[in-house]
């Protein structure tokens, strides 16, 4: 093997890693989540906390970064910025499309099972998938027809088969509203923001959410912390949110939009096995197989390559906020 296969091969790799350890703080959410309602935490205060921290980090990450930039471009050039109207539509974005999906998703945490959650969350792509059909953007193929039908069926399994505590519909219809939710944000993204950096963007998302939060709590006098929720609010914002945001961009960049797509699929079984060790949850087998069916679709859309989404802009990938 000669230095130049050898030196790609060691790039792959490490995008690979990089990936999976993205897949895996994305993972812990939900078992952070769960810590933090334990500790006291309400959905609102732990969102506000959680965005604000992120963002902070990730504006600094963006200052950090525009100024290695202009260093290694020359002193006489300063950094591309985003126009006003491309920054305004990522606030929108976080403050709106993103805000609810997280909203949906941690309040679904409180009422069913992190691994429930988890795999009813990741129905996200066969939506998406939907989504870009109707939009026009998608093609409908033998194969990808399949790929949905599998995403169906194991959304169904995992719902008709029960569990330890039996199926709360308020905290189901929560997780899939979160899915139904993500996807319209992924759909929305890929219309409105084509050319602005991925963690750029992530700061926007996470500053729009932030303000979202920030206002719900104080209308609704919601911005209560305990002193034991600030350990899982911190984990939650930096091993779940900054870190696995890039992680995520940087294994990206090594291999591709597709097949770091493939290897989040890790992050719901992370949740699970986690959820089977802590907390004693467990999935019936009809549960196993229709998450197995669920994380399989997902695949399975991402091998055959979507024309449109597939090779969307890095800021764009699906899992770059969750």
């Amino acid at each position: 093997m000669g230095s130049g296969a050898a030196s790609e091969a060691q790039r792959r790799s490490a995008g690979i890693a990089l990936c999976l350890l993205s897949a895996v703080g994305f993972g812990l959410m939900a078992i952070f989540a769960k810590q933090a309602y334990g500790a006291g935490l309400g959905v609102t205060a732990l969102l506000a906390a959680r965005f604000v921290l992120a963002a902070c980090v990730l504006w600094a990450i963006v200052a950090l970064r525009a100024r290695a930039g202009a260093r290694r471009a020359g002193a006489g050039r300063t950094p591309s910025h985003p126009s006003r109207q491309a920054a305004l539509a990522c606030l929108g974005l976080g403050a709106i499309g993103y805000a609810a999906q997280a909203g949906l998703f941690f309040s679904a945490l409180e009422r069913i099972d992190a691994s429930l959650t988890s795999l009813l969350l990741y129905t996200y792509p066969a939506l998406v998938f939907c989504g870009a059909v109707v939009l026009g953007r998608e093609h409908v193929t033998p194969a990808k027809a399949l790929a949905l039908a599998l995403a169906s069926a194991g959304a169904a399994l995992v719902l008709l088969g029960g569990g330890t505590r039996g199926l709360e519909a308020t905290g189901v219809l929560l997780a899939l509203g979160a899915g139904f939710m993500y996807a319209i944000y992924i759909l929305v993204a890929e219309g409105v923001v084509r050319r602005i950096d991925p963690i750029l963007l992530a700061a926007f998302v996470a500053t729009g959410a932030a303000a979202t939060f920030l206002l719900a709590g104080a209308i609704g006098a919601g911005l209560r912390f305990t002193a034991d929720g600030w350990l899982w609010i911190v984990a939650i914002a930096t091993l779940s949110t900054v870190l696995p945001i890039v992680t995520f961009m940087l294994g990206m960049q090594r291999v591709g939009a597709s097949t770091a797509s493939i290897v989040s699929t890790f992050e719901p079984v992370v949740t699970v096995a986690l959820a089977v060790a802590l907390y004693a949850e467990t999935l019936g087998p009809l549960q196993g197989l229709g998450g197995a069916l669920v994380l399989g679709a997902v695949v399975a859309l991402q091998l055959r390559g979507a024309h449109a989404l597939a090779p969307a802009p890095a800021a764009l990938a699906p899992e770059s906020l969750r």
